[in-house]
């Protein structure tokens, strides 16, 4: 009877394996999605840069793009784009491309993370890739040298020679253009980037050109001869381009970036930095300046020399800041009674212990002397090159008049340590219903502006020319912009 009503107990445990064993089975079918999924499941764009600790970047040579300068890597895109790879925490590595018309095609195989090169937002371009938002807005303006017919609109251009570059947003504002005007014709190089056609306009190889505004304005510091002659609507904007993909986890950090960067005035302040002075000047002053480099700045240079060994700044700053004290004239007056090349006066003449005003190396080392005091009285929180533009600016109007624009600046919500700000402030000294409540009472402050961004001129154009001086006619790739 038992053995009927049960098993036997070594059917009993074989039946107990078999259920273990379809258990085991069972969980590793159901696991087995789980595991494909982690093998499977790949890194965002963002992730991959951030674990590879490199970001490819790529853009060409360029006043207003990338270059090498005697103080290591430059130009606007690329401090742009370094400061993006500072917030990733991940290196940069700048990819620079032989023709401008390789640069959207190597993002667009992804050879590299992105483009950082001026490069406008097109539709043209926008059906392949995609662009952050836009950090700079310029025009697109045709180009002339004086002494040449200067065309007056569209029409005029028939028989013209017009030079672009390939791959360039100045072919596809031609091509628009061309449909309402059939005449219309350019040529266009591949090996020539918008700066050197400038310079070949310049140079009398070619007759007008396409650029964009905000590198006509820095070359037009250095090549004084080129001129606007009409701009070609609309403005156009300026962004980084990315390829086109799902995963846009890249391009969103880079929006973010760039959005705090704007946000918090950084953006602004790397403008005016590379553009600032160069919208400042015109044919005259920078004409006048290049002769007296020729003919007076020889005498000098040693002077500025040395007295840049003592202070430990730039002589090419100092010489710059002379210029616009007195033109480089050592017997300079001027109503005042300030006088020599660095315009000392009396009592600071004597704070310096500067014997003779007129003698041009006494008045050099004192002046310099002087600007390394007014900029070390300064919070040691204000960093350059702002720091240099607000003792510049104390050089000319006196600490405590600066002081006062800084306490209006920060009273109303802009910031004393930055230039950009603080020169917004200096012309209402001038004000009564402003400098009645300040401590040093009225001053004329429109004066130290101009009197910094004239400076900040001179020693760009300056700083350039040391740097080609064994070719001045160089290509203008080699413009080197000053940052101290």
């Amino acid at each position: 009877m038992s053995d009927i009503n049960h098993p036997p107990v070594k059917a009993r445990k074989l039946r107990i394996r078999r259920i273990r064993l379809f258990g085991i089975i069972a969980a590793l079918l159901l696991s087995i999605p789980l595991l494909l999924f982690e093998i499977t499941e790949e890194k965002t764009q963002l992730e991959k840069v951030q674990s590879s600790g490199i970001l490819r970047v790529i853009s060409f040579n360029g006043p207003t793009t990338y270059y090498e300068s005697s103080h290591g890597e430059s130009g606007f895109e690329y401090e742009l784009v370094k400061a993006f790879a500072d917030t990733l925490d991940v290196k940069l590595e700048i990819v620079v491309a032989d023709r401008f018309a390789d640069i959207v095609p190597e993002v667009l195989a992804r050879h590299v993370d992105l483009a950082a090169a001026g490069l406008t937002v097109t539709d043209e371009r926008s059906k392949h890739g995609m662009f952050t938002r836009s950090y700079q807005t310029i025009k697109q303006q045709l180009v002339y040298r004086s002494g040449t017919k200067r065309p007056k609109n569209i029409e005029n251009l028939t028989d013209r020679n017009i030079v672009v570059t390939s791959g360039s947003s100045h072919v596809e504002r031609l091509n628009d253009i061309q449909a309402k005007h059939p005449d219309l014709s350019w040529q266009e190089e591949d090996d020539e980037t918008p700066e050197n056609l400038l310079v070949k306009v310049w140079n009398n190889e070619v007759e007008l050109t396409v650029a964009d505004s905000n590198i006509i304005s820095v070359v037009k510091q250095f090549y004084p001869q080129l001129h606007t002659a009409f701009s070609l609507p609309p403005d156009d904007r300026l962004a980084w381009l990315f390829s086109r993909s799902n995963d846009i986890s890249l391009l969103d950090a880079a929006n973010a970036f760039l959005k705090e960067a704007k946000t918090s005035g950084w953006l602004d302040r790397l403008l005016d930095r590379y553009y600032g002075p160069s919208s400042r000047f015109n044919y005259v002053n920078t004409t006048r300046f290049l002769d007296r480099i020729e003919d007076r700045l020889p005498d000098y240079e040693d002077m500025f020399r040395r007295a840049s060994d003592e202070t430990g700044l730039d002589w090419r700053l100092l010489a710059a800041q002379a210029y616009q004290e007195s033109h480089w004239d050592a017997n300079a007056v001027s109503p005042t009674g300030v006088r020599g090349m660095m315009m000392l006066t009396r009592d600071t003449a004597s704070r310096m212990k500067i014997e003779n005003r007129r003698d041009p190396e006494q008045s050099i080392n004192g002046g310099s002397r002087y600007l390394q005091l007014l900029q070390d009285g300064l919070p040691y929180r204000i960093k350059q090159p702002d720091r240099m533009w607000l003792a510049l600016a104390a050089y000319n109007v006196g600490r405590g008049h600066l002081e006062d624009a800084r306490i209006l600046a920060q009273k109303d919500g802009a910031s004393p340590d930055i230039w950009l700000d603080v020169q917004k402030y200096l012309p209402l000294l001038a004000k009564p219903e402003w400098h009645q409540n300040t401590r040093h009472g009225y001053a004329r402050g429109y004066e130290p502006v101009q009197y910094v961004n004239r400076v900040r001129g001179y020693y760009e154009i300056l700083s350039w020319y040391d740097d080609n001086r064994k070719d001045t006619v160089n290509v203008i790739n080699e413009i080197e912009l000053p940052a101290i």
